[in-house]
Formats: C-alpha cells, sequence, structure tokens
C-alpha cells in the first residue's frame, strides 16, 4: 500500500502517525511531531509503540491499550480516548485500522489533537457552575429566610412589616427570573437560536422605563438625555430592554456618580450611550470585556451581562463599542438599526 504524500500529511490540522502491517511507522505528519517532539526521520522506520509514547491514569500504553494489531478482524478503528503525553499534556486520539483482503491488519492511522480545546470547554461548563450556584445561592437564601420568618412569626408580625419581606422576596423572585433568562439567553446565542421579533419601536419610551426600572435599586442617579424626533429603532422590544437594562446596570455597578443613558441618531443608526464618572475600561482589557464571565475590580454580578449585550446588538445587526467620557468615566455605545417603517406598521 503506497504511504501519502508528506505535503499531504502535512496539510492536516490534526496530527497523523502511520502504521504498517508490521507495526512501525512509515509516515508521520508536521502536526504529530509538534505533538510528539523529535523530527520526522526519528520516528519514520520506529515500532509504533516508541512513536506513540502515551499512558493514560492506569499508566497504560496507546498500544498495549488498545492493541490495534490483534483482537477480532472486524474491528476496524478505535474511538476518540483521552491520553497524556510526557510532558503532561492532554491529546485526544483516534485510530483506523486498514485490512487487506484476507482481514490482516495492513496499515494503523492514529490521529492526535491536543486536549486543550476540550479544556477550555471543561473551564467554561465549571465557570458556568460556579457563577450558577453563586447567583441563586444568594436570592434563594433570602427567600427562604423571610418565608421561614413568616411562617414562623405570622400572627406577631405586623402587616407592614409582612409587606416588607413579601415586597423582598418577590425582588429576589425577580433577581432568580432574571438570571434564569439570561442563562437562557447566553445558550441561545452561543447555538445560533436566538429568537427575534423585530419592529419599528419608540427607543426613548423603552429607555425611560429602563431607567425608572433601574433607579428604584439603586440610590446612584440616573440621567436620561434622549434627542428630540428620533426615528423608531428596528428592534424586538423585549431585547432592546435587555440591553439597555444591562448597560445602565453595568454603569451603576462599576462606575462611580451619575450614569447617564442618551440617545440620539447618525445616519442610519440610533447611538445609544451609557457612561459614567468612574476611572473607566482601561483600553488593554476592553476586548475581554464582552467574553462570558468577564467581571473587574470587587463589584458583582454574574458576568454574563455584556457577552448578552454583544451577542443581542450583533443579532439585530449593530455594534457595541467601549470608550470613554472627558472625564475619564466609561463610555460604552451601542449603533442601533433604524426602522424603515413608521411605528405600528
Amino acid at each position: 500500500m503506497d504511504p501519502l504524500p508528506a505535503d499531504l500529511l502535512d496539510a492536516l490540522p490534526d496530527g497523523v502517525v502511520l502504521a504498517d502491517a508490521a507495526g512501525r511507522v512509515s509516515g508521520v505528519n508536521a502536526a504529530a511531531v509538534r505533538l510528539l517532539g523529535g523530527c520526522v526521520r526519528d520516528h519514520v522506520g520506529s515500532p509504533l509503540d516508541d512513536v506513540l509514547r502515551l499512558q493514560n491514569s492506569e499508566g497504560c500504553t496507546w498500544t498495549g491499550y488498545n492493541t490495534p494489531y490483534a483482537g477480532l478482524r472486524s474491528r476496524v478503528g478505535v474511538p476518540e480516548q483521552s491520553w497524556l503525553l510526557p510532558s503532561g499534556l492532554e491529546v485526544l486520539t483516534t485510530a483506523r485500522i486498514e485490512r487487506d483482503a484476507a482481514g490482516a491488519v495492513a496499515r494503523v492511522a492514529v490521529t492526535l489533537r491536543s486536549g486543550r480545546g476540550r479544556e477550555r470547554l471543561d473551564r467554561e461548563r465549571s465557570d458556568l457552575v460556579a457563577t450558577v450556584a453563586h447567583e441563586l445561592r444568594s436570592p434563594l437564601t433570602g427567600v427562604k429566610g423571610f418565608v421561614q420568618a413568616m411562617l414562623n412569626r405570622w400572627e406577631v408580625l405586623s402587616d407592614e412589616q409582612k409587606r416588607l419581606m413579601l415586597t423582598t422576596v418577590n425582588a429576589d423572585a425577580d433577581r432568580l427570573s432574571r438570571l434564569i433568562t439570561e442563562l437562557l439567553d447566553v445558550a441561545r446565542i452561543d447555538t445560533g437560536r436566538l429568537a427575534l421579533y423585530p419592529r419599528p419601536v419608540d427607543a426613548a419610551t423603552i429607555a425611560a422605563r429602563v431607567v425608572a426600572s433601574v433607579a428604584t435599586s439603586t440610590s446612584r442617579p440616573i440621567a436620561l438625555d434622549a434627542a428630540e424626533d428620533l426615528p423608531p429603532a428596528l428592534a424586538d422590544p423585549d431585547k432592546l430592554t435587555q440591553v439597555l437594562t444591562n448597560l445602565v446596570e453595568n454603569g451603576v455597578r462599576h462606575g462611580d456618580g451619575t450614569v447617564r443613558l442618551s440617545l440620539g441618531v447618525e445616519g442610519e443608526q440610533l447611538v445609544l450611550g451609557v457612561e459614567d464618572e468612574g476611572s473607566g475600561i482601561p483600553e488593554e482589557i476592553r476586548r475581554r470585556v464582552f467574553t462570558k464571565f468577564w467581571h473587574f475590580g470587587t463589584a458583582g454580578g454574574s458576568g454574563l451581562g455584556l457577552y448578552i449585550v454583544s451577542g443581542l446588538v450583533g443579532a439585530h445587526g449593530g455594534t457595541v463599542s467601549i470608550g470613554e467620557t472627558e472625564a475619564g468615566g466609561a463610555l460604552l455605545v451601542v449603533r442601533w438599526p433604524v426602522a424603515t417603517s413608521p411605528l405600528g406598521a
């Protein structure tokens, strides 16, 4: 069986090691050499077991564990497995076993891929679990505590005390509901399954509602500056509300002084700006601000708000960027498409 051309093997993104019927390496590409070390001439002609210096958690070698040249003649491959290089780096391997007409092994092709991609996914999953657990614990603790207090002391509590407790429970329930919505939106953005129902909407009215809503939960002043005769935005109103809420709350959480929400228009786009009077966002980390689980400073939060903002704005055909105010505070600017038809159309 003729070996594959070296340039063709080197063009493959994954590492490839080919072994002949005698169990000796007949070909190895550049990606495999980078993982295994050495050079091509060190590997070609060597026993497959010497080239694949891989071990699992039990100390078994790849060839000793999978025995590609033994076993049933009907076996034609080895599914994906996780192995460790001598350096400790995890690699993911798969193998195909080619057989001749009599069923004897003619060639074994092993592919190797760095496990760092899977490590990143595992790390993101762990971060997600940790974030959810942390964010759920606080409101759930409040709900349980107040409900338990009312059950135990209902007769001695005044109506005003009961009202205060129920108001707090309601606020915590809203917080839980919003976190669940955020997590669902993250999943939909990641999988491209975000459902939008855009139509012409009055962005100034939505902005006023957002400012009023956020103001009820903070002592920080929030100002709204909307230009007159703004054209309608082409937006899913619920998603536009979510974007503005996340931006304003981010300004309240991370900035200082007054948070200002401004609305203007440039050409065929609405320009929505949120600024604060804090120390701003350093330029070197601005690219990371819109990633999942981003945290800056000591302020709390799920770390999902600005990731969702970026995803929702992009899904509407808009852009979001970070700058700074003349006083050095943070300035987040969203450019949102203008509707071509009037409100109610």
